[in-house]
């Protein structure tokens, strides 16, 4: 059995490149409850862009939330501090596994209004999609066994790491 050995530290620098060329003047970042939040939050100080983050929980919108509820997945609060109309976003991920909570948080940002763009950055895309969802960036692609949980980890001091169970 090998362990998977992944620095999230080393892939955070990779995503800061790919996000810094995706970036439009007026782009506007939105980080998933609560790892793509927490990136969204350092890549926003990383790039000096003014004001704060998007915040998006796929919590109303899952289509398996009467199995998960609110409390699993995401469960925080969707706060999106600027108009959506129009807006070019750029929608931030940890780990892109079945697509089903990017549907969802799309379905969410669509209830705040009709962006003109969204575009898709993930630190880790592992692959075995559900539904035809694919990043436009992603730092790493990994390939798990489907029993194996991989998910972002924060320290208090604000250093990434990952966490993998099963």
């Amino acid at each position: 059995m090998s362990t998977l050995m992944l620095d999230a530290e080393a892939l955070y620098l990779e995503l800061l490149k790919g996000v810094r060329a995706l970036l439009k003047p007026d782009t506007r970042l939105v980080g998933i409850t609560s790892g793509g939040a927490w990136l969204a939050e350092r890549l926003q100080a990383d790039l000096q862009l003014p004001g704060k983050p998007g915040v998006i929980s796929s919590a109303m919108h899952r289509d398996d939330f009467s199995k998960r509820g609110m409390v699993s997945g995401g469960g925080g609060q969707t706060a999106l501090a600027f108009d959506v109309n129009g807006a070019d976003i750029i929608l931030l991920d940890d780990v892109l596994y079945t697509g089903r909570t990017i549907r969802a948080v799309v379905n969410e940002l669509f209830d705040f209004g009709r962006p003109a763009a969204v575009k898709l950055a993930v630190l880790v895309d592992r692959g075995s999609r559900e539904l035809p969802i694919h990043p436009d960036f992603a730092a790493a692609r990994v390939a798990l066994p489907t029993t194996q949980k991989l998910e972002l980890a924060r320290s208090d001091a604000g250093a990434f790491s990952f966490n993998v169970e099963g």
